[in-house]
């Protein structure tokens, strides 16, 4: 549950948003406002803070909370 709660506070803090707004079922574009040069913040912010790394192809296959979550857990 740890490793949940890092995630939602990094894409708040990377998004200007609420944490208590960083829902699974939230999109990163649509719900928290998320653009593209925000995803690929996004995306450097996990892979230091969980030492792994994200393809450019898992990128496209990121639209929400819950898919974020997803893919570090697998990767962690």
């Amino acid at each position: 549950m740890e490793k949940v709660q890092k995630i939602r506070e990094i894409i708040a803090e990377q998004l200007g948003v609420d944490v208590n707004e960083v829902s699974e079922e939230k999109s990163l574009t649509d719900d928290l406002g998320a653009d593209s040069l925000d995803m690929v913040d996004l995306v450097m912010a996990f892979e230091d803070e969980f030492g792994i790394k994200v393809e450019d192809s898992d990128l496209s296959k990121i639209t929400t909370v819950k898919d974020v979550i997803d893919l570090i857990s697998e990767r962690v």
